[in-house]
């Protein structure tokens, strides 16, 4: 029996399956999760059409979203505004 790789971006097929995979790491994760779980959103809808929305090269893209990298913000907002996601402040 041949096994394949659990990924996650392959299960993130609609817009609140994508908002509720971001919520709960933004939740119950760190800063390199969060940055992590960004770039399985931005791999499921596919690198190359986020890389032309941003304005930044795939190679980048990779590079800023990869576990241990440190992002600029304006990065992380570039990347947000094209997977269609936004950062919302709630009272605790």
């Amino acid at each position: 029996m041949e096994t394949s790789k659990f990924d996650i971006a392959d299960y993130l097929d609609s817009n609140e399956m994508i908002a509720e995979y971001l919520n709960t790491v933004l939740a119950e994760g760190d800063d390199s999760d969060v940055i992590v779980a960004i770039g399985h959103v931005a791999k499921s809808m596919g690198m190359t059409k986020i890389a032309k929305e941003t304005g930044l090269s795939r190679s980048s893209l990779y590079k800023a979203l990869s576990e241990g990298s440190n992002p600029r913000f304006e990065t992380i907002m570039k990347i947000l505004r094209a997977i269609g996601g936004q950062i919302q402040i709630n009272p605790v």
